[in-house]
């Protein structure tokens, strides 16, 4: 099955879109499949080299978005796919020129699968942008309209878009990697250089924007036996290390390094209230590491309280302070949710996700299959 994934990011841009369509590529690319990638291009930064073919659209930078750059819809994404003919098309967090690919798609007779990853409706509201929102939303509803299978990566998301008109739409969640992130990464080592004094080590990972609201965590950084450290960059960083004094940024880590920084923490905790699902909370789960997830959004749902962590309210510093100040002596406990977390995610791999996700192609594919043989048909 030939299959173009249509993204609004790819690496080396760094953030859960980028990351999860490059894991679909690869994926299908295992699976025998023939995927090719449509990405903005990206900038003075190097591309990766994949196995399949990456096509680079125009793109501009965002002037209020450190290292993420737009894709302009012009005729090289018609060109791009005439020239693959996918069998079935994939719009990866589609909005902007995207949805070009959702037009020739339906000009074409080809199945669509739009998957929802970022709430840029809620984006308008972090950024002061509000009178927006709904023009956002009537864009939205425009591209999902056009395809055959709507996916999201939590329940809560997929109320949301019912709540706007989308409706139909199934919730396929995102693998972890539970090789990659295991609890035998920790390193000692790690955890006594960064809270040398026995500190309880409190992390972060992900971008550093408005939209994560970081700045909660400045009453936390503050209290006398506990370390926050964040990893990750983002167009907030500067702003951020002013405001946390107390805080390290160690900025963007890869590989074996960032493994090592998730099982070496005692506590992981994410702000943000605006995820669609919240991937690095997965990730500290798999590496055996209790998380203090804020109650909204798709993070929420990943952090069963009093099993694998807890929550604290959206928006409220003290709040988020208290409960690590309450969880600072209990490190046992700590240790216990650790170990549930790693054994809820154990089953959610990248393999389950992507089978999964070929499933909805092949629905797609036969939905427009359906759909032109009615065309077809004679009419009285």
């Amino acid at each position: 099955m030939k299959v173009a994934l249509v993204t609004e990011s790819f690496p080396p841009q760094v953030n859960g879109v980028a990351r999860s369509v490059a894991r679909t590529a690869e994926h299908l690319h295992d699976r025998g499949h023939e995927p090719v990638v449509i990405a903005p291009s990206p900038g003075p930064a190097d591309a990766p080299p994949t196995p399949w073919p990456v096509v680079h659209v125009r793109s501009l930078p965002v002037p209020a978005y450190r290292n993420f750059r737009a894709g302009l819809a012009t005729r090289a994404v018609d060109e791009a796919l005439q020239a693959h003919r996918p069998d079935v098309i994939h719009l990866a967090s589609p909005f902007g020129y995207t949805g070009r690919a959702a037009d020739w798609a339906t000009a074409a007779g080809v199945g669509a699968v739009a998957v929802w990853q970022t709430d840029l409706p809620s984006y308008t509201r972090a950024y002061h942008l509000t009178a927006f929102e709904q023009l956002v939303w009537r864009r939205l509803r425009r591209i999902h309209s056009q395809a055959a299978v709507n996916l999201a990566l939590s329940r809560c998301t997929a109320r949301s878009l019912a709540a706007q008109g989308i409706a139909g739409v199934e919730v396929l969640p995102h693998g972890v990697d539970t090789d990659r992130f295991d609890p035998a990464r920790r390193d000692r080592s790690v955890h006594d250089a960064l809270a040398p004094d026995g500190e309880l080590l409190v992390g972060y990972v992900g971008r550093l924007a408005r939209e994560k609201h970081l700045h909660l965590l400045k009453a936390a950084s503050e209290l006398p036996g506990v370390r926050v450290v964040i990893a990750g960059d983002g167009p907030r960083r500067k702003a951020l290390q002013r405001h946390l004094p107390q805080a390290a940024f160690l900025g963007n880590l890869h590989g074996a390094e960032l493994s090592r920084l998730y099982a070496s923490l005692d506590l992981f905790v994410h702000t943000g209230p605006f995820e669609t699902f919240g991937q690095t909370i997965q990730e500290a789960h798999a590496s055996g590491v209790a998380v203090l997830a804020v109650d909204a959004g798709g993070a929420a749902e990943l952090v069963d309280p009093g099993v694998d962590g807890t929550h604290f309210p959206s928006g409220d510093p003290d709040r988020l302070a208290q409960a690590v100040a309450a969880l600072a002596g209990r490190r046992e406990l700590l240790r216990q949710w650790g170990r549930r977390g790693r054994a809820k995610v154990r089953g959610r791999t990248w393999e389950a996700e992507g089978d999964a996700l070929i499933g909805y192609y092949e629905r797609a594919r036969e939905a427009a299959r359906s759909a032109g043989a009615a065309r077809a048909l004679p009419t009285a």
